[in-house]
């Protein structure tokens, strides 16, 4: 069975079939179908305007598909759109804390949307609060936070809930190496706790690390979706090599002999192989040449599949 077909069953958070979404004359979804698995975590790649942010909208009840069939927690997408919201977390790609309330207050204003009763509401915050480690920071105002405490008091913000689903859109932009691998862990825990998380990303660790299924979005459409670890098996060699410097001209033809394929990115030559001992030794011999040698890897996919072109 296709990796991104998946009969709607019980195990199905998500299904939709021929989505479509018709802007005048540009068409910024175009026939796409996804299923998403109860307990895994989905991502979303595509280069800046692919459509990811249309298609995530649509799974919102946000945006009315010009086309298709969707269906979230069992609810039709848009007719029951805000049934389905009731039970879905949203961490938003851009921080929307209001900046008059404390963090506490944040929280606490955010539980009040979903009508929770006052007695839950305190213990659910202390709670939060401790996942997000942000215990001591809870009676702090917004603008005192750093990013890292922004975006992880917007992981517990979409958590008041308790949703059954949690939607993350780019959710560690911004953030260096130790905030970012908090957020990841924290992630990591919902997954243990069997919530299904729904993830855009440029950070292709991140989607390695994090994801059980990717799908790539290229001009509104799928062009691959699997397992991090199958896209790479499926669409790259197992060697890279990257040779850089004034005599890397020489290796063009000689690289095309000795490599799978090869492709110039600049003044960077990269030759892919499944068979790295004669490129190793070939550049061996060529002493003066500087290479890097490594794993084929999830940019290696994106790239080959969208291009190397500026999407601004």
């Amino acid at each position: 069975m296709d990796a991104n077909v998946v009969s709607e069953t019980a195990t199905t958070v998500i299904h939709g079939h021929g989505l479509r979404k018709q802007y005048r004359q540009h068409e910024a979804v175009r026939g796409v179908d996804l299923s998403v698995r109860r307990g895994e975590c989905f991502g979303l790649l595509g280069p800046n305007g692919a459509g990811k942010t249309t298609l995530l909208r649509m799974l919102l009840g946000l945006t009315e598909p010009t086309a298709g069939e969707l269906t979230v927690l069992g609810c039709p997408i848009p007719a029951q759109a805000r049934r389905a919201r009731e039970r879905i977390g949203v961490v938003p790609q851009l921080d929307n804390l209001d900046p008059d309330f404390t963090v506490r207050e944040n929280l606490a204003t955010y539980a009040s949307y979903f009508g929770l009763k006052a007695s839950d509401i305190a213990p659910r915050i202390d709670e939060l609060l401790a996942f997000a480690r942000l215990q001591d920071k809870a009676s702090a105002p917004i603008p005192a936070l750093s990013g890292g405490m922004k975006r992880r008091l917007s992981l517990a913000r979409a958590l008041i809930n308790e949703p059954e689903l949690v939607v993350l859109d780019e959710p560690t932009t911004g953030l260096d190496p130790q905030a970012r691998q908090h957020i990841w862990l924290r992630l990591l825990q919902l997954l243990d706790q069997g919530r299904t998380l729904i993830l855009t990303t440029h950070y292709m660790e991140e989607a390695e690390r994090l994801c059980d299924r990717l799908a790539i979005i290229d001009a509104g459409q799928m062009v691959a979706c699997d397992s991090p670890r199958a896209l790479v098996a499926q669409h790259i060699e197992r060697h890279v090599f990257e040779l850089r410097g004034r005599d890397v001209g020489i290796w063009r033809e000689r690289g095309a002999e000795l490599a799978s394929r090869h492709e110039e990115v600049g003044d960077t030559l990269l030759l892919y192989s499944n068979d790295a001992d004669r490129l190793h030794q070939a550049l061996n011999d060529h002493g003066t040449q500087r290479y890097w040698h490594r794993p084929g890897n999830l940019e290696d996919v994106f790239l080959k599949l969208t291009g190397r072109d500026l999407r601004d």
